[in-house]
Protein backbone atom coordinates (compact mmCIF):
# COMPACT_ATOMS: atom_id res chain seq x y z
CA UNK A 1 0.00 0.00 0.00
CA UNK A 2 2.89 2.31 0.80
CA UNK A 3 4.31 1.85 -2.70
CA UNK A 4 0.90 2.41 -4.22
CA UNK A 5 0.45 5.61 -2.24
CA UNK A 6 3.84 6.93 -3.35
CA UNK A 7 3.06 6.09 -6.96
CA UNK A 8 -0.28 7.90 -6.79
CA UNK A 9 1.30 10.99 -5.23
CA UNK A 10 3.98 11.12 -7.93
CA UNK A 11 1.32 10.73 -10.62
CA UNK A 12 -0.77 13.53 -9.12
CA UNK A 13 2.25 15.86 -9.02
CA UNK A 14 3.08 15.12 -12.65
CA UNK A 15 -0.50 15.71 -13.78
CA UNK A 16 -0.59 18.95 -11.78
CA UNK A 17 2.61 20.18 -13.45
CA UNK A 18 1.34 19.34 -16.93
CA UNK A 19 -1.99 21.04 -16.19
CA UNK A 20 -0.22 24.11 -14.82
CA UNK A 21 1.98 24.38 -17.90
CA UNK A 22 -0.91 23.78 -20.25
CA UNK A 23 -3.13 26.26 -18.51
CA UNK A 24 -0.57 29.06 -18.74
CA UNK A 25 0.00 30.70 -22.08
CA UNK A 26 3.70 30.69 -23.00
CA UNK A 27 5.05 34.15 -23.68
CA UNK A 28 6.21 34.73 -27.29
CA UNK A 29 9.96 34.65 -27.74
CA UNK A 30 11.45 38.07 -28.40
CA UNK A 31 13.84 38.18 -31.39
CA UNK A 32 16.48 40.89 -31.42
CA UNK A 33 17.87 42.15 -34.72
CA UNK A 34 21.22 43.91 -34.33
CA UNK A 35 21.44 46.65 -36.95
CA UNK A 36 24.62 48.57 -37.82
CA UNK A 37 24.30 51.85 -39.69
CA UNK A 38 26.17 55.06 -40.41
CA UNK A 39 23.12 57.26 -40.86
CA UNK A 40 23.83 60.80 -39.66
CA UNK A 41 20.54 61.80 -38.07
CA UNK A 42 18.77 58.86 -36.39
CA UNK A 43 16.30 61.02 -34.48
CA UNK A 44 14.54 62.28 -37.61
CA UNK A 45 14.14 59.00 -39.48
CA UNK A 46 15.62 55.86 -37.97
CA UNK A 47 14.12 56.06 -34.49
CA UNK A 48 10.54 56.68 -35.73
CA UNK A 49 10.96 53.86 -38.24
CA UNK A 50 12.11 51.48 -35.52
CA UNK A 51 9.09 52.40 -33.40
CA UNK A 52 6.78 51.86 -36.36
CA UNK A 53 8.36 48.50 -37.22
CA UNK A 54 8.23 47.17 -33.67
CA UNK A 55 4.58 48.20 -33.37
CA UNK A 56 3.77 46.33 -36.58
CA UNK A 57 5.93 43.33 -35.70
CA UNK A 58 5.46 42.44 -32.01
CA UNK A 59 8.10 40.05 -30.81
CA UNK A 60 10.89 41.64 -32.88
CA UNK A 61 13.17 44.28 -31.37
CA UNK A 62 15.65 46.33 -33.42
CA UNK A 63 18.92 47.03 -31.63
CA UNK A 64 20.65 49.82 -33.60
CA UNK A 65 24.29 50.82 -33.38
CA UNK A 66 25.61 53.88 -35.16
CA UNK A 67 29.21 53.58 -36.33
CA UNK A 68 31.36 56.37 -37.71
CA UNK A 69 31.84 56.12 -41.48
CA UNK A 70 35.60 56.52 -41.09
CA UNK A 71 35.90 53.14 -39.34
CA UNK A 72 32.72 51.47 -40.56
CA UNK A 73 34.16 49.12 -43.18
CA UNK A 74 37.09 47.97 -41.06
CA UNK A 75 34.93 47.38 -37.99
CA UNK A 76 32.48 45.34 -40.05
CA UNK A 77 35.26 43.18 -41.54
CA UNK A 78 36.75 42.66 -38.08
CA UNK A 79 33.38 41.59 -36.68
CA UNK A 80 32.84 39.14 -39.54
CA UNK A 81 36.32 37.65 -39.14
CA UNK A 82 35.76 37.34 -35.40
CA UNK A 83 32.44 35.59 -35.86
CA UNK A 84 30.27 38.29 -34.30
CA UNK A 85 28.78 40.38 -37.14
CA UNK A 86 25.47 42.19 -36.71
CA UNK A 87 22.33 40.58 -38.09
CA UNK A 88 21.87 43.45 -40.55
CA UNK A 89 24.14 46.27 -41.68
CA UNK A 90 24.18 49.06 -44.21
CA UNK A 91 26.61 48.14 -46.97
CA UNK A 92 28.15 49.49 -50.14
CA UNK A 93 28.09 47.76 -53.50
CA UNK A 94 31.85 47.61 -53.86
CA UNK A 95 32.08 45.61 -50.62
CA UNK A 96 29.92 42.81 -52.01
CA UNK A 97 32.60 40.70 -53.75
CA UNK A 98 34.76 40.60 -50.63
CA UNK A 99 31.81 39.82 -48.37
CA UNK A 100 30.59 37.04 -50.68
CA UNK A 101 34.09 35.60 -50.87
CA UNK A 102 34.18 35.55 -47.06
CA UNK A 103 30.87 33.68 -46.99
CA UNK A 104 29.49 36.48 -44.85
CA UNK A 105 26.19 37.18 -46.61
CA UNK A 106 22.85 35.39 -46.54
CA UNK A 107 21.33 34.96 -50.05
CA UNK A 108 17.96 36.70 -50.11
CA UNK A 109 16.56 35.22 -53.34
CA UNK A 110 13.83 33.09 -51.75
CA UNK A 111 12.77 35.86 -49.40
CA UNK A 112 12.59 38.41 -52.23
CA UNK A 113 10.67 36.05 -54.51
CA UNK A 114 7.79 35.95 -52.02
CA UNK A 115 8.04 39.61 -51.00
CA UNK A 116 5.11 41.74 -52.20
CA UNK A 117 7.21 44.89 -52.60
CA UNK A 118 9.74 43.59 -55.11
CA UNK A 119 8.01 44.99 -58.22
CA UNK A 120 7.94 48.52 -56.79
CA UNK A 121 11.76 48.73 -56.81
CA UNK A 122 13.36 50.04 -60.01
CA UNK A 123 14.55 47.27 -62.32
CA UNK A 124 17.87 49.12 -62.76
CA UNK A 125 18.48 48.89 -59.00
CA UNK A 126 17.89 45.13 -58.93
CA UNK A 127 20.16 44.81 -61.97
CA UNK A 128 23.03 46.77 -60.43
CA UNK A 129 22.84 45.16 -56.99
CA UNK A 130 22.61 41.53 -58.16
CA UNK A 131 25.92 39.73 -57.71
CA UNK A 132 27.80 38.14 -60.61
CA UNK A 133 26.86 34.62 -59.43
CA UNK A 134 23.20 35.47 -60.04
CA UNK A 135 22.21 35.71 -56.38
CA UNK A 136 20.69 38.71 -54.64
CA UNK A 137 22.59 39.28 -51.39
CA UNK A 138 21.63 42.93 -50.94
CA UNK A 139 18.28 44.56 -50.20
CA UNK A 140 18.22 48.02 -51.86
CA UNK A 141 17.85 51.03 -49.58
CA UNK A 142 18.55 54.20 -51.57
CA UNK A 143 19.99 55.46 -54.84
CA UNK A 144 22.98 57.79 -54.79
CA UNK A 145 23.94 59.04 -58.25
CA UNK A 146 26.68 61.64 -58.55
CA UNK A 147 26.43 64.82 -60.63
CA UNK A 148 28.12 68.21 -61.09
CA UNK A 149 27.49 71.04 -58.62
CA UNK A 150 28.28 74.53 -59.89
CA UNK A 151 28.12 78.11 -58.61
CA UNK A 152 25.61 79.87 -60.85
CA UNK A 153 26.70 83.30 -59.60
CA UNK A 154 30.27 82.73 -60.75
CA UNK A 155 29.15 81.37 -64.12
CA UNK A 156 26.91 84.41 -64.65
CA UNK A 157 29.62 86.83 -63.54
CA UNK A 158 32.03 85.47 -66.16
CA UNK A 159 29.40 84.76 -68.81
CA UNK A 160 30.19 81.06 -68.92
CA UNK A 161 28.09 78.24 -70.34
CA UNK A 162 27.63 74.95 -68.53
CA UNK A 163 30.29 72.52 -69.85
CA UNK A 164 28.97 69.45 -71.67
CA UNK A 165 32.29 67.86 -72.70
CA UNK A 166 35.65 67.25 -71.06
CA UNK A 167 37.31 69.92 -73.20
CA UNK A 168 34.65 72.50 -72.36
CA UNK A 169 34.99 71.58 -68.69
CA UNK A 170 38.73 72.25 -68.65
CA UNK A 171 38.27 75.58 -70.43
CA UNK A 172 35.59 76.68 -67.94
CA UNK A 173 37.63 75.46 -64.95
CA UNK A 174 40.62 77.53 -66.09
CA UNK A 175 38.50 80.66 -66.45
CA UNK A 176 36.94 80.17 -63.03
CA UNK A 177 40.38 79.82 -61.41
CA UNK A 178 41.41 83.37 -60.62
CA UNK A 179 42.68 86.04 -58.24
CA UNK A 180 39.58 88.04 -57.36
CA UNK A 181 41.09 90.61 -54.99
CA UNK A 182 44.19 91.55 -56.96
CA UNK A 183 46.77 90.46 -54.39
CA UNK A 184 48.50 88.11 -56.82
CA UNK A 185 47.25 84.98 -55.09
CA UNK A 186 44.59 82.69 -56.56
CA UNK A 187 41.61 82.62 -54.22
CA UNK A 188 38.99 80.87 -56.38
CA UNK A 189 39.57 77.52 -58.06
CA UNK A 190 37.49 76.10 -60.86
CA UNK A 191 37.06 72.56 -59.58
CA UNK A 192 37.11 70.96 -56.14
CA UNK A 193 38.64 67.49 -56.39
CA UNK A 194 38.28 65.01 -53.56
CA UNK A 195 41.81 63.66 -53.43
CA UNK A 196 41.39 61.66 -50.24
CA UNK A 197 39.36 58.50 -49.63
CA UNK A 198 36.14 58.53 -51.63
CA UNK A 199 37.61 60.55 -54.47
CA UNK A 200 37.64 57.62 -56.89
CA UNK A 201 34.25 58.86 -58.10
CA UNK A 202 35.78 62.16 -59.24
CA UNK A 203 38.53 60.18 -60.96
CA UNK A 204 36.07 57.76 -62.56
CA UNK A 205 34.00 60.60 -64.02
CA UNK A 206 36.85 61.63 -66.31
CA UNK A 207 39.03 58.52 -66.59
CA UNK A 208 36.40 55.80 -67.06
CA UNK A 209 34.62 57.94 -69.67
CA UNK A 210 37.76 58.46 -71.74
CA UNK A 211 39.07 55.03 -72.64
CA UNK A 212 39.98 53.37 -69.33
CA UNK A 213 38.09 50.32 -68.13
CA UNK A 214 38.80 47.83 -65.38
CA UNK A 215 38.04 44.86 -67.65
CA UNK A 216 37.23 44.63 -71.35
CA UNK A 217 34.68 42.27 -72.92
CA UNK A 218 37.17 39.41 -72.77
CA UNK A 219 37.94 39.96 -69.10
CA UNK A 220 41.33 41.53 -69.76
CA UNK A 221 42.43 44.74 -68.05
CA UNK A 222 41.85 47.98 -69.87
CA UNK A 223 43.75 50.17 -67.41
CA UNK A 224 47.18 50.34 -69.05
CA UNK A 225 46.27 51.06 -72.65
CA UNK A 226 47.54 54.30 -74.18
CA UNK A 227 44.03 55.77 -73.91
CA UNK A 228 43.69 54.81 -70.25
CA UNK A 229 47.07 56.23 -69.26
CA UNK A 230 46.34 59.45 -71.18
CA UNK A 231 42.93 59.78 -69.50
CA UNK A 232 44.53 59.38 -66.07
CA UNK A 233 47.22 61.94 -66.98
CA UNK A 234 44.48 64.38 -68.00
CA UNK A 235 42.95 64.03 -64.55
CA UNK A 236 46.31 64.42 -62.78
CA UNK A 237 47.00 67.54 -64.84
CA UNK A 238 43.88 69.24 -63.46
CA UNK A 239 45.84 69.58 -60.24
CA UNK A 240 49.52 69.51 -61.22
CA UNK A 241 49.60 71.33 -64.56
CA UNK A 242 46.49 73.46 -64.85
CA UNK A 243 46.14 74.06 -61.10
CA UNK A 244 42.36 74.42 -61.29
CA UNK A 245 41.95 72.63 -57.95
CA UNK A 246 43.10 73.94 -54.54
CA UNK A 247 46.59 73.17 -53.16
CA UNK A 248 44.93 71.06 -50.45
CA UNK A 249 43.41 68.71 -53.05
CA UNK A 250 45.43 65.56 -52.18
CA UNK A 251 44.06 65.57 -48.63
CA UNK A 252 40.62 67.05 -49.31
CA UNK A 253 37.73 64.85 -48.25
CA UNK A 254 33.97 65.29 -48.23
CA UNK A 255 33.87 68.07 -45.63
CA UNK A 256 36.50 70.10 -47.44
CA UNK A 257 34.97 69.94 -50.91
CA UNK A 258 31.56 71.03 -49.59
CA UNK A 259 33.03 73.77 -47.36
CA UNK A 260 35.00 75.11 -50.33
CA UNK A 261 31.85 75.37 -52.43
CA UNK A 262 30.00 77.16 -49.64
CA UNK A 263 32.83 79.63 -49.02
CA UNK A 264 33.37 80.33 -52.71
CA UNK A 265 36.85 78.85 -52.81
CA UNK A 266 35.73 76.47 -55.57
CA UNK A 267 33.20 76.96 -58.35
CA UNK A 268 32.46 73.33 -59.28
CA UNK A 269 32.64 69.94 -57.64
CA UNK A 270 31.04 66.51 -57.89
CA UNK A 271 28.76 64.93 -55.33
CA UNK A 272 25.21 63.69 -54.91
CA UNK A 273 21.80 64.66 -53.57
CA UNK A 274 22.96 64.19 -49.99
CA UNK A 275 24.74 67.55 -50.15
CA UNK A 276 21.91 69.49 -51.77
CA UNK A 277 20.23 70.61 -48.55
CA UNK A 278 23.45 71.95 -47.02
CA UNK A 279 24.49 73.75 -50.18
CA UNK A 280 21.08 75.23 -50.89
CA UNK A 281 20.64 76.46 -47.32
CA UNK A 282 23.99 78.25 -47.56
CA UNK A 283 23.83 79.50 -51.14
CA UNK A 284 20.20 79.55 -52.26
CA UNK A 285 19.91 79.99 -56.02
CA UNK A 286 23.67 80.57 -56.30
CA UNK A 287 24.10 76.78 -56.47
CA UNK A 288 22.73 74.43 -59.09
CA UNK A 289 23.39 70.99 -60.55
CA UNK A 290 23.70 69.18 -63.87
CA UNK A 291 24.97 65.85 -65.20
CA UNK A 292 28.76 65.50 -65.32
CA UNK A 293 30.51 66.36 -68.61
CA UNK A 294 31.08 63.68 -71.21
CA UNK A 295 34.52 62.17 -71.67
CA UNK A 296 36.05 61.30 -75.02
CA UNK A 297 34.09 58.05 -75.26
CA UNK A 298 30.80 58.82 -73.56
CA UNK A 299 29.71 59.66 -70.04
CA UNK A 300 30.21 57.88 -66.73
CA UNK A 301 29.10 58.75 -63.24
CA UNK A 302 29.04 56.73 -60.08
CA UNK A 303 25.97 54.86 -58.92
CA UNK A 304 27.00 55.41 -55.32
CA UNK A 305 24.52 52.98 -53.89
CA UNK A 306 23.34 52.11 -50.41
CA UNK A 307 21.87 48.75 -49.41
CA UNK A 308 21.22 46.54 -46.41
CA UNK A 309 22.65 43.05 -46.02
CA UNK A 310 21.62 40.16 -43.81
CA UNK A 311 24.61 38.24 -42.52
CA UNK A 312 24.88 34.48 -42.78
CA UNK A 313 25.72 34.15 -39.08
CA UNK A 314 22.38 35.57 -37.98
CA UNK A 315 20.20 33.39 -35.78
CA UNK A 316 17.08 35.39 -36.69
CA UNK A 317 17.05 35.42 -40.51
CA UNK A 318 13.27 35.79 -40.88
CA UNK A 319 13.15 38.74 -38.49
CA UNK A 320 16.21 40.29 -40.16
CA UNK A 321 14.58 40.12 -43.59
CA UNK A 322 11.38 41.64 -42.22
CA UNK A 323 13.45 44.63 -41.11
CA UNK A 324 15.35 45.15 -44.37
CA UNK A 325 12.20 44.68 -46.46
CA UNK A 326 10.33 47.08 -44.18
CA UNK A 327 12.92 49.79 -44.93
CA UNK A 328 12.54 49.08 -48.66
CA UNK A 329 8.75 49.56 -48.70
CA UNK A 330 7.62 52.79 -50.33
CA UNK A 331 6.07 54.53 -47.32
CA UNK A 332 8.99 53.74 -45.02
CA UNK A 333 11.62 54.38 -47.68
CA UNK A 334 10.17 57.84 -48.28
CA UNK A 335 10.58 58.62 -44.57
CA UNK A 336 14.21 57.47 -44.71
CA UNK A 337 15.01 59.49 -47.83
CA UNK A 338 13.41 62.66 -46.47
CA UNK A 339 16.07 62.67 -43.80
CA UNK A 340 19.01 61.19 -45.72
CA UNK A 341 18.45 63.44 -48.73
CA UNK A 342 18.86 60.60 -51.22
CA UNK A 343 16.61 59.11 -53.88
CA UNK A 344 13.99 56.49 -53.12
CA UNK A 345 14.34 53.05 -54.70
CA UNK A 346 10.57 52.81 -55.18
CA UNK A 347 8.78 53.53 -58.43
CA UNK A 348 5.71 54.69 -56.54
CA UNK A 349 7.74 57.40 -54.78
CA UNK A 350 8.77 59.05 -58.05
CA UNK A 351 7.69 62.67 -58.37
CA UNK A 352 7.05 64.74 -61.47
CA UNK A 353 7.90 68.07 -59.78
CA UNK A 354 11.55 67.28 -59.16
CA UNK A 355 13.83 70.16 -58.16
CA UNK A 356 17.07 70.91 -59.98
CA UNK A 357 19.10 68.52 -57.81
CA UNK A 358 16.77 65.57 -58.17
CA UNK A 359 16.52 66.29 -61.89
CA UNK A 360 20.33 66.15 -62.19
CA UNK A 361 20.19 62.78 -60.44
CA UNK A 362 17.53 61.24 -62.67
CA UNK A 363 19.06 62.76 -65.82
CA UNK A 364 22.29 60.92 -64.94
CA UNK A 365 20.74 57.51 -64.32
CA UNK A 366 21.21 56.18 -67.86
CA UNK A 367 25.02 56.41 -67.73
CA UNK A 368 25.51 55.70 -64.02
CA UNK A 369 27.93 52.84 -63.50
CA UNK A 370 29.42 50.72 -60.77
CA UNK A 371 32.91 49.48 -59.99
CA UNK A 372 33.67 45.85 -60.89
CA UNK A 373 32.29 42.95 -58.86
CA UNK A 374 35.77 41.89 -57.81
CA UNK A 375 37.21 40.92 -54.44
CA UNK A 376 39.84 43.65 -54.82
CA UNK A 377 37.38 46.50 -55.30
CA UNK A 378 36.88 47.26 -51.62
CA UNK A 379 40.62 47.61 -50.99
CA UNK A 380 40.96 49.71 -54.17
CA UNK A 381 38.37 52.17 -52.87
CA UNK A 382 39.33 52.18 -49.20
CA UNK A 383 43.11 52.40 -49.43
CA UNK A 384 44.81 51.77 -52.80
CA UNK A 385 43.27 54.55 -54.88
CA UNK A 386 43.76 57.29 -52.25
CA UNK A 387 47.40 56.33 -51.75
CA UNK A 388 48.20 56.16 -55.47
CA UNK A 389 46.28 59.33 -56.32
CA UNK A 390 48.09 61.31 -53.67
CA UNK A 391 51.44 60.04 -54.94
CA UNK A 392 50.51 60.96 -58.52
CA UNK A 393 49.36 64.43 -57.46
CA UNK A 394 52.69 64.87 -55.67
CA UNK A 395 54.64 63.79 -58.76
CA UNK A 396 56.07 60.77 -56.96
CA UNK A 397 54.70 58.31 -59.55
CA UNK A 398 53.72 58.70 -63.20
CA UNK A 399 50.28 58.12 -64.66
CA UNK A 400 51.52 54.87 -66.18
CA UNK A 401 52.91 53.64 -62.85
CA UNK A 402 49.65 54.47 -61.09
CA UNK A 403 47.52 52.62 -63.63
CA UNK A 404 49.91 49.67 -63.66
CA UNK A 405 49.62 49.29 -59.90
CA UNK A 406 45.83 49.36 -60.13
CA UNK A 407 45.93 46.74 -62.88
CA UNK A 408 48.29 44.56 -60.84
CA UNK A 409 45.95 44.82 -57.88
CA UNK A 410 42.97 43.57 -59.88
CA UNK A 411 45.06 40.82 -61.49
CA UNK A 412 46.07 39.25 -58.19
Amino acid sequence: MKKTFVFIMVLVMMVSMVYAQGGKESEPEVQTVKFWYHFDDPETALNPLIEKFEAENPGIVIEPERISWDVYNQKLLTAIAGGYPPDVAQVKLWWQPQLVEMGALLPLDDYIASWDGKDDIYDKVWELTKYSDGHQYYMPLQMVILYLYYRTDMFEQLGLELPKTREEFLDVAKKLTRDTDGDGIVDVYGFGIRGARGGHDWWGTFVLSSGAQFFDEDGNSGLTTDKAIAANQWFIDLYRKHKVSPPTTPSDGFKEIIANMVSGKTAMTIHHLGSAKTLEEALGDKISAAPVPMGTEGAWTSFGDEENAVFAATEVPDAAFKWVSFLAEAENNAIWQKSSGQVSINKSNATSDADRFLKATTDSADFAGVLPAHSGTAEFVESLWPALMQQAFAGQITSEQMMQQIEDHFSE
